[in-house]
């Protein structure tokens, strides 16, 4: 029988607070998302990420990767988004089989009128509770874990 590495009672407690962390403002953020621009966190997710991209388009494919989500799940969300007027889904040049999601006029004024409210939201329940040493350490951990976990950003 091997023996286990248990948690001290200090690591356990920060692991627990940062579970209930997490969840506590993955909700909160996302019911001040839902109230403030009726946008879900996984449309915020898409619109925010198209919008970092040169012209407001990426691929399907590179798109999905870049969110963590499988093509499956990417496609039937944006083709949600695509029958409320925020993004389209247009033909990769040279690739028959590939596609391209872009923001349209009505999916970049949405999240333009949504990101200050999220933003504030942030702020609320995370960043303004923080020093700017606080910030810079949840930097530096977040870095860490991040790049354990998928290599170098």
């Amino acid at each position: 029988m091997t023996d286990r590495q248990w948690l001290t009672a200090e690591q356990e407690r920060a692991w627990r607070r940062y579970r209930r962390m997490r969840t506590l403002l993955d909700l909160q953020l996302a019911r001040d998302l839902l109230q403030d621009s009726g946008l879900s966190e996984a449309d915020y997710d898409v619109l925010s990420t198209l919008s970092e991209h040169p012209e407001g388009r990426w691929r399907a494919r590179e798109l999905a990767a870049h969110l963590l989500w499988s093509t499956s799940r990417l496609a039937h969300h944006v083709g949600r988004m695509e029958s409320r007027g925020l993004v389209s889904r247009l033909p990769a040049e040279g690739d028959a089989r590939g596609a391209v999601v872009a923001l349209t006029e009505s999916g970049w004024s949405t999240l333009r009128e949504a990101a200050p409210h999220h933003v504030a939201s942030v702020r609320r329940h995370l960043v303004g509770l923080l020093t700017p040493e606080e910030i810079a350490a949840l930097d530096r951990i977040a870095d860490k874990v991040v790049t354990h976990l998928t290599g170098p950003i």
